[in-house]
Formats: structure tokens, sequence, C-alpha cells
């Protein structure tokens, strides 16, 4: 199983970190993709180095998309190569997971409608008028889409993370 992050800079720390470590936990390989080669810093002050660009990562590579929280979702959206990686990962029906900002991404991929999700109370009207149904509850699975409100449910987060992709694996999804 392989799962591709993507990143940048203002990243919020727990967001990436926890995830990444649990996923590898598992036995995933995991590639973190930013739209530029050079070292990110979170919102907390750790520094992460990407493995690869955006725009030389191949979606049909990777299992599960993630998407972390804080200010870097709204540098990713004005990617389009991360807005097409996104749409990719959604058309072909791959996981996908995304933590409290993470869904700016989503909304600019036009992949919400009539999803049933959460996010950062700060979003929550953004996703609505994406046409996706806001819950405020700590994490929502939808199908192939996690979400997260914040990272104070990253435990709960990261257990039905863990959960998606094994039942995916189980009956051979992607």
């Amino acid at each position: 199983m392989r799962a591709l992050i993507l990143v940048a800079d203002g990243f919020e720390d727990l967001s990436l970190y926890l995830p990444w470590y649990r996923l590898r936990e598992e036995g995933v390989d995991v590639t973190l993709a930013s739209p530029l080669m050079h070292a990110l810093t979170g919102r907390h002050g750790y520094v992460v180095e990407p493995d690869c660009p955006i725009y030389a990562v191949n979606p049909d590579e990777f299992d599960l998309l993630l998407i972390p929280d804080g200010a870097a979702p709204e540098k990713l959206r004005l990617r389009e190569e991360a807005v097409d990686v996104v749409r990719t990962f959604a058309q072909d029906g791959r996981m996908v997971a995304a933590m409290g900002h993470g869904p700016q991404v989503l909304i600019s991929a036009g992949i919400l409608d009539g999803r049933t999700l959460t996010c950062s109370p700060g979003i929550r009207d953004d996703v609505r008028m994406a046409g996706a149904v806001y819950r405020d509850e700590s994490t929502i699975l939808d199908g192939n889409l996690l979400t997260g409100r914040s990272p104070d449910e990253l435990p709960e987060y990261c257990l039905r993370l863990i959960a998606m992709m094994k039942a995916c694996e189980a009956v051979g999804v992607r």
C-alpha cells in the first residue's frame, strides 16, 4: 500500500506527523509531495523535506491521499497540479483523507457535491457552498472520504484512517 501526502509551508505539524507515522507503523510506503522542492516549515516550527514535487506525482501509483490541516491547504488549492491530483483520486474512487482546513483543496477540485463531511468550523460555509453536507463531528467517513475536524481529533481520525485503509484493502479497492 502506498500513500501520498500533499504538503506546503504552514502545515499543522500534528496533523502531518501523526498520520504519517501511523501509516508507516502499518507498513505503508508514504511519499510527501509539495509544489516546490525546499524544506517546509510547519505552523509550530517543525521542518520536513518533501520527497517529490507534486507535478511529478503519478496518482496511479498511490492508494491513499492525505491532506493535513493548517495554512498549507490554502496554498495547495492555488496550485493546479495539486487540484488535479485530488480530482484524479476522487474520480478513480481512491481513498482520500483531509483534516481541518484540508477540505479547501477538495472544494477547489470540485469533488464535494453531495458528500457528507466535517472540517474546521472556519470553512464550514465554504464546504456547504460546494454542495457538501457539513456536520460538526470529530470525524466522518463517507465512502472513500475521511474527514476530521481538528488536530484534537487525531486519535479517532487515525483509527478510522487505518480502518478505512484495511477495509478497502480487504475488498481490493485502491
